[in-house]
């Protein structure tokens, strides 16, 4: 909204537009009638009943960004994942309904020596999307050659490891496979649901040391194989991802999925994808809540159904760049290591405006890492408040040292308090959420440069070096076991975004951290788990090397053609069994 304050030069008339645009969400949020048009239902997966299907010859829908790979083990923004993701299959899966642990490539799996050992069984007769067969081999050639291997950066192996000692994994038979564990590991069951890889295809380009490369967007489809429901036909690079339902895939004697190909279109303007959707045959769409006042304008053409699924994983944030070795002046450096210069940004941020105004109430302020979707980690009390209070942000800058002059913040050494805040331009709500804090922070003498990038710029940016980056406002689409995000809060994970890959702990707080995740891990009592991870989650918003912003809630848009459509905030429950009543796809 921030974004139009000085469309005329006549200022009294921006402050009228100011008062219209701030009004506009609060408006549709509140009126009985304005979503008369749209039916919001509530999503009951425990009561869901899956009903026997029809073959659906095509369904279309939309990603937000092109893939920034195609390779699942390299992939770590959800512009890769999402494409990568019908693609592969684990040995384990989660069950969405009771949120158990069940077999995929697995058959079933048998535990010895007190949870340090287990035998995995797999299914028999598996087979890869290009005909051969899928053996205990693959899964060990994954693990021991891919996963563990220190030539191979990967994020997936920070959570396969116990006090960073890697699994023992060997092939008994070639149905057979033994892990031996260094100690208990209480999430291994759902830790084994990454990706297994075909031996036949990668093996080459393993000890070639080539693996980095393959599997790239500029790769042609036909080279990727997997296990998936699904296998990559054709990428056209700012069109479209198509698939082609996998013939050898180990449910297709039930004829599933029951969607034999499905076109996903690239769309980066979100507003686009919304009148695309409405207006022609995209069959489902994530929304925001933002999203509902164009949807109480724009009456859809075929009727629509928006599911509420409650609270969103996803947490919004912004960080600093921490890295000693990062390229930005090292006076800069000093502020965004200075914990007080970071609490005090949290207590300038409005977040209940934000709430408002981006997200037409349907969110909430966040203090803490985690949301309250995540079951049983959070609870009501957990974090400290930091409310909106600019007074206080001050009191906070000038206890650490900083001083104003005409109403100016300076550090000790005369430098201008300004900085740079990036964020992925296709998310037009951290748009908005970058707009407002920038105006937030100009009340407390801080100058903000925002600047809205590709977002795999601006994952590059964040993840390789020279790590030429200030403060970034992003998300991370959180996870459902805490040692999932592992490779996010331990010091030397990948994606441990102020200051990746520390190669031993660069403060004393983070190396509490990475005790508390150590024991969280080894420890089988649930309740002594819940424990420890809610320690280190007010941890890390005691040092606040993220200041989180709000949670939306997680809303999903489809056509009301759409049968057995099931969505969680986790992902989709029994998705192979998705199909559609619509005649122009059958």
């Amino acid at each position: 909204m921030y974004f139009a304050f000085k469309i005329f030069k006549n200022p009294y008339l921006n402050g009228i537009l100011f008062i219209i645009l701030c009004f506009l969400p609060f408006y549709f949020s509140k009126s009985p009638k304005i979503y008369e048009n749209i039916q919001i239902k509530k999503v009951d997966i425990k009561s869901a009943k899956i009903e026997k299907g029809k073959e659906t010859n095509i369904i279309y829908t939309v990603l937000s960004s092109d893939p920034k790979t195609l390779n699942p083990v390299l992939a770590q923004e959800t512009s890769s994942t999402d494409v990568i993701a019908p693609l592969f299959n684990g040995l384990t899966k989660l069950d969405l309904k009771d949120m158990s642990v069940k077999p995929e490539l697995a058959s079933s799996w048998k535990v010895l020596k007190g949870g340090k050992t287990y035998i995995v069984y797999l299914r028999k007769h598996l087979k890869w999307s290009d005909g051969k067969p899928l053996t205990a081999y693959d899964v060990v050639f994954t693990y021991n050659d891919i996963y563990y291997n220190p030539r191979i950066p990967n994020s997936i192996k920070d959570t396969l490891s116990v006090d960073g000692k890697p699994f023992k994994v060997k092939a008994l038979n070639k149905y057979t496979v033994e892990f031996s564990l260094p100690h208990k590991f209480a999430p291994f069951l759902q830790a084994i649901s990454a990706p297994i890889l075909p031996k036949h295809v990668l093996e080459k380009a393993v000890k070639n040391n080539t693996f980095s490369t393959f599997w790239s967007v500029s790769q042609n489809p036909s080279l990727i194989v997997g296990s998936g429901p699904y296998k990559l036909v054709k990428y056209v690079k700012g069109q479209y991802v198509e698939y082609e339902r996998n013939p050898y895939y180990y449910k297709s004697s039930k004829n599933l999925p029951y969607i034999k190909r499905i076109k996903a279109f690239i769309i980066q303007d979100k507003n686009i994808a919304l009148m695309q959707f409405l207006e022609g045959n995209i069959s489902y769409l994530g929304i925001s809540p933002e999203d509902l006042s164009y949807f109480a304008l724009n009456k859809p053409k075929t009727p629509v159904i928006v599911y509420d699924l409650g609270d969103t994983p996803t947490t919004t944030f912004i960080t600093f760049n921490q890295n000693p070795h990062a390229d930005i002046p090292k006076y800069k450096l000093r502020w965004f290591q200075n914990r007080l210069f970071r609490v005090a940004i949290s207590y300038a941020i409005d977040r209940k405006a934000i709430a408002s105004m981006v997200y037409n109430n349907m969110a909430t302020p966040l203090y803490g890492p985690i949301t309250p979707a995540n079951r049983p980690y959070y609870k009501r009390g957990l974090f400290k408040r930091y409310p909106f209070n600019l007074s206080k942000a001050r009191k906070l800058l000038i206890k650490a040292g900083f001083y104003y002059k005409n109403h100016k913040l300076y550090d000790k050494d005369g430098h201008r308090v300004e900085f740079s805040l990036i964020t992925n331009s296709d998310a037009q709500d951290r748009k908005y959420i970058g707009a407002i804090i920038k105006e937030d922070l100009e009340k407390i003498g801080i100058k903000i440069v925002f600047q809205p990038i590709d977002f795999n710029s601006l994952v590059s940016k964040l993840t390789t070096p020279p790590y030429k980056w200030e403060s970034v406002l992003i998300g991370l689409t959180g996870s459902i076991d805490p040692n999932d995000g592992k490779n996010v809060w331990y010091s030397s994970g990948s994606l441990h975004m102020w200051h990746p890959l520390e190669k031993k702990p660069a403060t004393v707080w983070e190396r509490e951290l990475d005790i508390l995740f150590d024991e969280g891990v080894k420890t089988t009592d649930v309740k002594k788990r819940i424990d420890i991870y809610r320690a280190a989650f007010s941890l890390i918003q005691y040092y606040q090397p993220m200041i989180f912003i709000v949670t939306p809630k997680s809303l999903i848009s489809s056509k009301d053609y759409m049968r057995n459509f099931y969505p969680t905030v986790w992902g989709f429950y029994k998705k192979d069994y998705m199909y559609s009543e619509n005649l122009l796809e059958k």
